[in-house]
């Protein structure tokens, strides 16, 4: 899955875990255990782009830095 639509899925879960959370200040929930796998979601979704993000640098710093390693 391409980073963008990663970060879009990201922004969703996000809305839709704060929603979930309103609702259930507000009345209790009938599946408590949503909550749970929406917060897990997002940790997946953020380790995901993390892990890409420092991918993305270490290649970057490899390029970069490319002529003192073969030296």
């Amino acid at each position: 899955m391409p980073n963008k639509e990663l970060v879009e899925k990201y922004r969703e879960e996000r809305k839709r875990y704060q929603k979930m959370q309103f609702q259930n200040a507000v009345s209790p929930m009938d599946q408590p255990h949503k909550l749970k796998e929406s917060r897990r979601d997002i940790a997946r979704l953020l380790t995901e782009l993390n892990a890409r993000r420092t991918e993305a640098q270490y290649q970057a710093y490899l390029r970069n830095n490319a002529n003192s390693i073969e030296d």
